[in-house]
């Protein structure tokens, strides 16, 4: 739709015709990456119970984790990264420099009292250790897999590389892959695990929280902000809209408030695959938008996802109801900014 044109009501056959209709990459990837974190959670009993009584040698876990019918190689070397706190970049950093770290890729480290050596032996030794390559990524832990070598090698580096003989190493590793010396300790693991995951879920309960739908938002507040930098994109109500009486504001997705002061409530949907939301949404549209209308605001509508075509009905429902529709195509977000622009 081409700015100058959001008068006229929107045919559902012209936003299908301008819409993406599956998950954009970059969308798609922050849901597999936002569906981790509960995935880990979800698994940390399992994870503490495989440590705690794996404490006949260094390497115990290993022969535990095979056994272990419910934590794939993927998964736990994910647990540990998470809890060391060395992620993908620090290690293709230290993979680049890991011959001259450990000379003959022997890693000395002292395990109770007692000094061993573990050599490296990846399937390629230039390789680097990259989130994909080791299957933690979002995509990768959506499959299962046993412990590769190269899993092996970094599973090793982040259990026992706080207490290597080795001085040269980088600050992170001493201070943080401590998790060696605490295997067999079943008080001590339990409240390491979870600790650091009462953090993790703090730090990242905004982006897991209602996923999808959060993920959409985020996605098109992003890009209107990013377009309208000077407008503010932080608010969910708009002053004197409400129901139930007047007792309960009501909440949108997003609302737009231009530095002049004029707000636009905004309602966002993808559905790849059909659901009720969209039939929802369209229950409130007339509604919504006579109550923002009256007031002098507007509404707008980012429509988008093969799902949501299939309930015709209620997209022309919000389509006859909306003051501009849009789907998540960068033009058309491009579009909606505009829209916004000539609000005032």
């Amino acid at each position: 739709m081409k700015y100058g044109e959001w008068l006229m009501t929107r045919s559902i056959q012209d936003l299908h015709a301008n819409s993406l209709l599956f998950w954009p990459n970059e969308l798609s990837q922050r849901e597999q990456n936002s569906s981790i974190i509960p995935k880990l959670i979800e698994t940390q009993e399992s994870f503490i119970a495989l440590l705690s009584f794996s404490d006949a040698s260094p390497v115990a876990w290993h022969g535990a984790l095979e056994s272990c019918g419910n934590m794939p190689g993927n998964l736990f070397l994910k647990h540990l990264m998470v809890l060391s706190d060395v992620g993908g970049e620090k290690l293709q950093r230290f993979k680049q420099n890991l011959s001259t770290l450990f000379p003959n890729y022997n890693m000395e480290y002292v395990w109770r009292g007692n000094t061993y050596t573990y050599e490296f032996f990846g399937s390629n030794r230039i390789a680097n250790w990259t989130n994909t390559g080791l299957y933690v990524d979002g995509v990768g832990l959506n499959a299962p897999r046993e412990m590769t070598r190269d899993m092996f090698d970094v599973a090793m580096l982040l259990i026992h590389g706080a207490s290597t003989v080795n001085n040269a190493l980088p600050d992170y590793i001493y201070e943080k892959c401590i998790i060696g010396s605490l295997i067999g300790n079943v008080p001590e693991i339990n409240k390491f695990v979870k600790e650091r995951y009462i953090h993790v879920s703090r730090i990242t309960g905004g982006a897991t929280a209602n996923a999808l739908g959060q993920l959409c938002q985020a996605y098109v507040k992003e890009r209107l902000s990013a377009r309208l930098p000077e407008w503010d994109f932080s608010r969910h109500t708009i002053p004197g809209i409400s129901q139930n009486d007047n007792r309960t504001d009501t909440s949108f997705d997003i609302v737009s408030l231009s530095p002049a002061g004029h707000y636009c409530a905004i309602e966002v949907s993808f559905q790849v695959t059909t659901n009720s939301t969209i039939e929802r949404k369209a229950g409130q549209a007339g509604a919504r938008r006579d109550a923002l209308n009256s007031a002098g605001h507007n509404i707008a509508y980012v429509i988008d996802g093969a799902g949501n075509f299939q309930r015709s009905s209620a997209l022309t429902t919000i389509c006859q109801n909306s003051d501009f529709t849009v789907s998540f195509k960068d033009e058309e977000i491009d579009s909606l900014a505009n829209f916004l622009r000539s609000l005032g």
